[in-house]
C-alpha cells in the first residue's frame, strides 16, 4: 500500500511542478478563472457531503447531520466563523447526549 502512496506523492509533486511552467496569461483568462471557481465549489460540496453523510461505503444519518444543519443556519445568519464552529459542535454534542448519534 505504501508504494501507491509514494507514487501518488510523486505524481502530485510533478503536477505542481508542471503548473509553474504554464504562462501567467493562460491562468488569468476569464475562462480558467471561472472553471477554477466552479471546480472549487463542487469539490467543497462533495467533501462536505462525504464527511457529513458518509460511513465507509454507506450513508449514515447521525449527529454530524444536526451539526451541519445548525452550521448552515448560522452561516445564513452571517455569524462569525468561530461561532459557526462552536454552534455546530454544540449541536452534535447535544444530539449525541440524547443518544441519537
Amino acid at each position: 500500500m505504501w508504494w501507491w502512496v509514494l507514487v501518488a506523492c510523486v505524481i502530485a509533486y510533478i503536477t505542481k511542478g508542471v503548473g509553474y511552467l504554464i504562462p501567467t496569461s493562460r491562468l488569468e483568462s476569464p475562462r480558467v478563472t471561472h472553471l477554477a471557481g466552479i471546480l472549487t465549489v463542487g469539490l467543497l460540496a462533495a467533501l462536505i457531503t462525504m464527511n457529513a453523510f458518509g460511513d465507509g461505503q454507506a450513508l449514515r444519518l447521525d449527529a454530524r447531520v444536526a451539526a451541519l444543519v445548525v452550521a448552515i443556519g448560522a452561516c445564513a445568519l452571517r455569524a462569525p466563523y468561530l461561532l459557526v464552529v462552536v454552534l455546530g459542535a454544540a449541536a452534535a454534542a447535544l444530539v449525541r447526549l440524547t443518544g441519537w448519534g
